[in-house]
């Protein structure tokens, strides 16, 4: 674990790994919530943090000027789709019934 958390309170010490610094900061300002002394964070590079300095490993606030949902992206508009005319199968047939000739009945053999 790259972050070592520890604090102390009136039971004894807690010396507690995290993967991330978000993660320790958490953890560290609980423990500061629940009563403990003397929390410290050590970074992985060896760097120890007293509770006063815990600042320093928030990641830093983005300032964005528009909201989210106001932002453009990058990403080409798209084309709109043609137009399809809807078919109804059960629709009766627009076709119109033409006359047809009449030979006359058919021949028996």
């Amino acid at each position: 674990m790259p972050y070592l958390v520890s604090g102390t309170n009136e039971y004894g010490s807690a010396n507690l790994g995290r993967g991330s610094a978000t993660v320790a900061l958490r953890l560290a300002r609980k423990l500061l919530r629940e009563g403990y002394m003397d929390v410290r964070v050590c970074t992985p590079r060896g760097r120890v943090l007293q509770s006063s300095e815990l600042d320093e490993l928030a990641p830093p606030q983005e300032t964005s000027d528009m909201a989210k949902g106001q932002q453009r992206s990058n990403r080409e508009a798209k084309k709109p789709k043609k137009e399809k005319a809807k078919v109804i199968a059960a629709a009766p047939s627009r076709k119109e019934v033409t006359w047809q000739p009449d030979f006359g009945p058919a021949k028996k053999k």
